[in-house]
């Protein structure tokens, strides 16, 4: 009988010492961890280059409708210069943009404080819980002995 990972000849189970038996499975646990760290690297490489792609069109799609958020402005003045002269029809939307940009800043401040700061209390609350639960068990543990 031959060891198919090494290729050697191998003496049967019957006949291998403990620390032989030991020593070969710790060889093979040790080959199973680095091939399935190999798998994961060779997997997440594969998932990396398609999120990458994935990001480049994704960006590639804002800068078109970016654009196409011009253009529409762009529209929109040309429609209000038929009923006013051209500077103020663009004087208007430039307002308009303008008022709506920092009604969004301002909203998007106002979600930035409430995410700051960055800690979870409620987990913090819970695990802190938690340990002066296992700090009472092992008191009154001691104290029952």
């Amino acid at each position: 009988m031959a060891d198919v990972l090494n290729g050697s000849p191998v003496r049967p189970g019957t006949d291998q010492s403990t620390s032989e038996l030991v020593q070969k499975a710790s060889e093979q646990i040790t080959r199973l961890v680095r091939d399935e760290i190999a798998l994961a690297k060779a997997e997440l490489a594969e998932k990396g280059k398609h999120a990458g792609i994935g990001v480049g069109l994704f960006g590639g799609g804002g800068v078109l409708a970016m654009y196409g958020v011009g253009a529409l402005i762009a529209t929109l003045i040309i429609v209000f210069d038929i009923f006013l002269p051209l500077w103020a029809a663009a004087l208007i939307w430039t307002v308009v943009l303008f008022a709506t940009a920092g009604v969004l800043a301002l909203l998007g401040k106002k979600q930035v404080t409430q995410a700051v700061p960055p800690e979870p209390k409620s987990a913090i609350e819970s695990a802190k819980a938690d340990v002066d639960e296992v700090k009472h068990a092992i008191k009154s543990g001691r104290s029952r002995a």
